[in-house]
């Protein structure tokens, strides 16, 4: 199967190339100052366009966005998605959405089976769910850590929405963890890097090749 995989975090042509050329179901541009991957929106702007022309999704990722961002980042880069990332509400989500234009991924932070029942709380605002491992105390952002959390508590679990898993997945595990979690669709991003920020190409096409396989 194909287009089951997110690359966020994308910041240059080769890879978001690499994310197309693989079929990629989502690309994703970070804008969160204190990530390594955050890029300026009219940056992203102009590395969307080959995503755009294969049908590709481009995803705004932010945490907690104020409208600046917001309007800034809709008259830029014209997001498919924004995906929030912070400890936004169900109001905020749906302002959010009528705000921009744009479809909502929310995300949650899991470490154990309770930190699941917020989502449901959303289902009738976000378009997807997102279910990414909880970062640890006291780091500065609450994704791209590449810690995981036991994917088993997923399994059977059922939404009113469809959802991803991410959190410590590379090419080497993905496959396990759909078959630990059931997930439909899966995110990485620093799964596929060389150093912090910086994504391979060879490792964005490895994981896709594993998704489609697993």
């Amino acid at each position: 199967m194909t287009g089951r995989a997110k690359i966020c975090g994308l910041s240059t042509p080769e890879t978001v190339k690499a994310a197309v050329d693989g079929q990629a179901a989502f690309i994703g541009f970070m804008f969160f100052a204190k990530s390594p991957r955050n890029i300026a929106p009219d940056v992203a702007a102009r590395l969307a366009p080959p995503a755009r022309a294969a049908n590709v999704k481009v995803v705004a990722v932010t945490v907690d966005p104020d409208d600046v961002l917001l309007d800034q980042l809709s008259a830029t880069l014209k997001p498919d998605f924004i995906q929030l990332h912070g400890k936004e509400t169900p109001s905020r989500a749906r302002e959010v959405a009528a705000r921009t234009g744009a479809g909502i991924i929310k995300v949650f932070s899991v470490s154990e089976p309770s930190d699941l029942d917020p989502a449901r709380a959303y289902e009738s605002v976000a378009d997807y769910l997102m279910f990414d491992a909880k970062a640890p105390a006291g780091f500065d952002r609450p994704g791209g850590t590449g810690a995981r959390f036991d994917w088993t508590m997923m399994k059977g679990r059922r939404f009113e929405r469809p959802w991803l898993l991410a959190g410590g997945l590379d090419p080497w595990n993905v496959a396990e963890a759909v078959q630990l979690s059931g997930a439909p669709l899966v995110d990485v991003s620093s799964g596929v890097e060389r150093g912090p920020g910086i994504k391979d190409p060879s490792l964005i096409s490895a994981f896709l090749e594993a998704v489609r396989r697993a």
